[in-house]
């Protein structure tokens, strides 16, 4: 499986002074390989689970493709994707299976180094099952250890871990980095959060209370301290990422159009994630914690990031007081209700008199500053917090891209730390070969500059991983571009 001429992407890396790091590849998982080591850890009766139906093989074998349309309706089974993966160009196909091939062929794709995401992998944490989840996730880890292993010089897979307790969160952690050697790592599953059941739902339907949870994103509003999840990610020098999306709930329920359920499927789901963890505190908290958000794109980054500052601005404690039921007059606003002209709103003067009071008595049971646990005391505090913590992957082609170097539009004259996510192994990649030459085409239109592409492609994603763990990259191909960065202080730009 070699190629003799360059490809165009070949044709760019030539041109470029520095390394290119892809953020999101992607694989396909050879699922009896996969099984021999869920075997070895949990047993042949968690092997035999796996294979019978579940949100994994619910994945690839969709209850759409077997029923009729007014059976779709009458269940109202959501549209999936029908076909995800590379199949006319078996190359591309091979080489998302074989990390051999992978190896082989990032030379052909202008990529240097290449952090790889799972497919069935993305759904096994979500499993509801304690003993299950743990043992597929402690299987699959040591399957991506073995398989990968060999060719850490060009790319590391993420480890998956767990997200159900803190707890459980850490022993996975730990066991992926300390015993597997794995260095990256992807939190939760495909929904990029934890549903929990609502005790009042669990009273009032306790037949249906399953299907009536609330979705738990870890940095606010948990029953559980996750603190000490993060503060193990500090301590293995984890840059903790996620990889998720709002899949056929909320609104994106179309029974007959995948295309309705998918777009902006990842934004959705990484876009509350973000929130909860600024405005839960926990970058206030572990000021060093890098986080990644993949394949979302920037455009909700961006909006993100305006959208803390604009509230902030109305909303903070002091300019919320503006807002203090207390300061109502009263008296101004039934003198200016008896001049109406309106015989019929001279007729409820009481009537609007007790409304205003019933307001102007209204106590609040709860902390009236939002921002409390992140702490926002100036406005430069929300870049402070955002900017250089939050990392978001884009695909090459995202028109939206140049938005995250944009300084005319995001606040402060920022730039967002967009990193390239190739997604190859995937739908949406035709050619795993034309990945980096899509990314080029905005640098030639005149969308980004060189030194936009520079970041894109290299700087930021090396930020990411080396400003939580400066050894990172030791033994790839980019170790000495990555050394150069550090040296010179540019991570921490």
């Amino acid at each position: 499986m070699t190629q003799s001429r360059q490809s165009r992407s070949q044709q760019v890396r030539s041109r470029l002074s520095h390394p290119v790091i892809d953020s999101d590849g992607h694989y396909l998982e050879i699922t009896s390989v996969y099984l021999d080591f869920l075997r070895e850890v949990g047993g042949h009766e968690m092997a035999e689970r796996y294979i019978k139906p579940n949100p994994v093989n619910l994945h690839y074998h969709s209850p759409l493709m077997a029923t009729s349309p007014a059976d779709r309706r009458d269940a109202w089974t959501k549209r999936p994707s029908f076909w995800g993966f590379p199949a006319e160009n078996t190359r591309d196909r091979a080489t998302a299976f074989f990390p051999s091939v992978l190896a082989e062929r990032l030379d052909e794709f202008g990529i240097d180094f290449t952090i790889l995401y799972p497919t069935e992998g993305v759904l096994i944490p979500s499993f509801e099952d304690a003993e299950f989840r743990q043992a597929s996730c402690r299987a699959f880890n040591t399957y991506l250890a073995a398989l990968y292993g060999p060719y850490a010089d060009r790319m590391t897979p993420v480890a998956i871990i767990p997200m159900w307790t803190p707890e459980e969160a850490i022993a996975e952690l730990t066991h992926a980095v300390q015993v597997l050697g794995l260095k990256s790592v992807m939190l939760s599953s495909a929904t990029g959060c934890v549903f929990r059941r609502v005790p009042q739902r669990d009273r009032d339907f306790p037949n249906a209370s399953h299907l009536l949870t609330r979705p738990d994103y870890f940095g606010m509003d948990s029953e559980h301290d996750y603190d000490p999840f993060w503060a193990k990610c500090v301590e293995l020098k984890i840059a903790p990422t996620f990889h998720c999306g709002q899949v056929a709930w909320g609104s994106r329920q179309s029974i007959s159009n995948f295309m309705f359920n998918h777009i902006g499927v990842l934004a959705a789901g990484e876009e509350p994630l973000a929130k909860a963890l600024f405005l839960g505190g926990v970058t206030r908290r572990f000021p060093t914690l890098n986080f990644g958000f993949l394949e979302g794109g920037i455009g909700w980054g961006a909006s993100l990031y305006a959208g803390i500052l604009s509230h902030w601005q109305r909303r903070n404690v002091n300019e919320i007081q503006h807002l203090n039921p207390a300061r109502i007059d009263v008296d101004a606003i039934i003198a200016q209700a008896r001049k109406e002209p309106n015989a019929r709103i001279a007729s409820h003067v009481d009537d609007i008199r007790a409304a205003q009071e019933k307001v102007k008595l209204q106590q609040r049971q709860w902390n009236i500053d939002d921002f409390a646990a992140c702490d926002i005391r100036r406005p430069e505090d929300i870049r402070d917090l955002f900017v250089p913590r939050f990392y978001f992957g884009c695909e090459a082609d995202d028109p939206q891209n140049p938005i995250a170097f944009d300084t005319k539009i995001n606040p402060f004259n920022s730039k967002l730390r967009a990193i390239l996510g190739s997604d190859i192994g995937h739908w949406d990649v035709p050619h795993m070969n034309d990945v980096i030459h899509e990314a080029w085409e905005q640098v030639e239109d005149g969308r980004i500059t060189e030194p936009d592409f520079r970041d894109f492609v290299f700087t930021n994603s090396a930020r990411l991983y080396a400003g939580a763990n400066p050894d990172f990259f030791k033994g790839t191909r980019v170790e000495s571009a990555v050394s150069t960065l550090i040296d010179s202080g540019e991570l921490q730009g």
